[in-house]
Order: C-alpha cells, then sequence, then structure tokens
C-alpha cells in the first residue's frame, strides 16, 4: 500500500456494470521526501477506483494489483488500483536514519 494524492478526476462514457457507485480518480503517488515537502512529486500519474469520495487535493491509502480486488472478493472487479482509505493527517518522522543503499552496506 502506498500514500498517494489525488489531482484529476477520469471520466468514462463507458463502464463495466460491477463498477456502479464508484468514480475513477487521478493520483500520484508520493515518495518520502514528496511527504517531508522535500521536493515535489514527480511520479507518473495512475487511475484508481473510488468508492470513498476522495475530492482534488486529498491523500489516501492506494491498493494496487490484487489487493486492489480483495475488498470486493468474491465478486471480481476488472479494476487495478483502489482507494482504500482517505487520510485526514500524514506525520513523518524526519530523524530516521537513511535506509543503506541497495547492496546492504553503509553509505561513506
Amino acid at each position: 500500500m502506498r500514500i498517494a494524492e489525488i489531482v484529476g478526476t477520469v471520466t468514462l462514457s463507458r463502464s463495466h456494470p460491477s463498477l456502479a457507485g464508484g468514480t475513477f480518480k487521478l493520483a500520484v503517488p508520493l515518495s518520502l521526501d514528496n511527504l517531508l515537502d522535500r521536493e515535489p512529486p514527480q511520479a507518473e500519474e495512475l487511475v484508481l477506483y473510488d468508492e470513498l469520495g476522495s475530492g482534488i487535493g486529498s491523500r489516501v491509502a492506494l491498493s494496487e494489483s490484487r489487493e486492489a480486488a480483495a475488498p470486493f472478493y468474491p465478486e471480481i472487479k476488472p479494476i487495478d488500483a483502489y482507494n482504500a482509505a482517505i487520510l485526514d493527517e500524514v506525520r513523518v518522522d524526519p530523524l530516521l536514519p537513511s535506509p543503506p543503499n541497495r547492496r546492504g552496506s553503509k553509505k561513506t
């Protein structure tokens, strides 16, 4: 699950009947640097299915892939990204140490 910001809406002329009641939103996933306001979001936007009513500028918990369809089991819905929660507040402790690089050794 990732944190994303809603940046727009998606309008469909037709949709699958199982998707009635929800809307599609355009969201940009946020990195740690984005959450700490160190840099603006640069990730590619994606479309997510939203039954919770998030608005533009909302921060949401984003489920992707198989986990996105899990809340609807046993019903099958053709979605790849789902708004699992609208986040009222996100707190990040900027004093945590940086993670080690990919090889597992400490940065020098």
